[in-house]
């Protein structure tokens, strides 16, 4: 049976071939149709200070919306999905990540290491959210569990984090990078220094900051949203590397995100993350395709923005259980754990004495 099964799933990521195909007409239509609105909503966010901020925040929320369509394309050409060639890739990929605040080689990088080891439970760390399992929280000292605790905080996952992982963390090399994701790096710092540098010259620091600062934060919140809600939902997939696969892990361990066709579309079908997984090659354009074309697709964990607010409780995977608890249900757990032991302990005197 499972032998079956593995079968199954390994021709199920063979039939996603078809819709690996790059158009290279289709990518430059989305280039296009991604980087002029940005622009303009930029323009007019900037041009509505003199109306009204609140205009300018209006203006903001759909310009946020084509900051985290032109990461997709970024992302994929991280995957080399976008054009065929890899210089084309590198290029887009560094001029997009400047608009983006993400250096290219290096989310490239740790971007290909969450995709090796998604959902596998002996390669967590890297590209990543952290997760902790339940043996693990009640194994740590009390000052690794209040760390935890305030890293799953929604508060530090989706207010600060925009803020710290942007701005800030994404400045920085990682630990034992090579010499060209360094490189990267330092261009993409300098590019983006060079490009704001520009705008505050022409519109003064102030407008800048008042136009930038709010698109840059509400991209941020969602793009680590749509990474977290992707991956944490109820009837995900954890297994340690022994029992392990790759493509259990695509198809189960990754949700189909089904958002309104507006938002699907300005998200860059990454709702359809399942499929991404899957088979990374597949470019943007091509996601609902192939989700269409096979019903074994069809049948992963759909979400919807309603459900999806449920992922707001999960903080601990329960490796016997198969599903996310809340700290509140570990606390529980281990207070009756607590109680039980002591209860032993009370029990063991007087069978001794007997």
């Amino acid at each position: 049976m499972m032998t079956n099964q593995t079968s199954q799933l390994s021709s199920l990521k063979k039939s996603m071939a078809p819709y690996e195909k790059i158009d290279r007409g289709s990518s430059i239509r989305q280039l296009a149709n991604t980087l002029v609105p940005l622009a303009l909503l930029w323009a007019a966010a900037y041009f509505s200070l003199s109306v009204s901020y609140g205009l300018t925040l209006l203006f903001a929320v759909p310009a946020a919306g084509f900051v985290i369509r032109t990461f997709i394309i970024f992302h994929d050409c991280c995957h080399g999905s976008f054009f065929k060639s890899r210089k084309a890739n590198d290029i887009l990929g560094t001029i997009t990540g400047v608009l983006t605040l993400v250096p290219y080689r290096q989310w490239k990088h740790s971007h290909s290491i969450h995709h090796a080891g998604s959902s596998n439970l002996d390669k967590r760390g890297i590209g990543d959210i952290w997760i902790m399992t339940v043996e693990e929280y009640a194994a740590a000292n009390p000052w690794k569990r209040l760390y935890y605790r305030i890293y799953r905080h929604p508060l530090i996952l989706f207010v600060v984090g925009p803020i710290a992982v942007f701005v800030i963390l994404y400045r920085f090399n990682a630990k034992g990078a090579r010499r060209k994701e360094r490189m990267n790096t330092y261009l993409t710092n300098v590019l983006i220094a060079a490009l704001y540098g520009l705008l505050i010259w022409a519109i003064g620091w102030q407008a800048f900051l008042l136009v930038q600062l709010p698109i840059v934060f509400l991209s941020g919140f969602l793009g680590i949203w749509l990474f977290y809600v992707q991956h944490q939902f109820e009837d995900t997939y954890f297994e340690h590397e022994a029992e392990w696969s790759y493509v259990s892990a695509a198809v189960e361990g990754s949700s189909y995100y089904k958002l309104p066709k507006l938002l699907q579309w300005i998200t860059g079908n990454i709702g359809f993350h399942h499929v991404h997984h899957l088979s990374p090659k597949v470019p943007n354009y091509n996601l609902e395709r192939a989700h269409d074309a096979s019903p074994p697709l069809q049948h992963a964990t759909t979400i919807t923005i309603a459900t999806s607010l449920k992922a707001l409780r999960f903080r601990l995977w329960d490796e016997e259980n198969k599903t996310f608890v809340s700290f509140k249900e570990i606390r529980a757990r281990m207070r009756q754990s607590k109680q039980q032991g002591e209860g032993l302990k009370r029990i063991k005197p007087g069978l001794q004495s007997e």
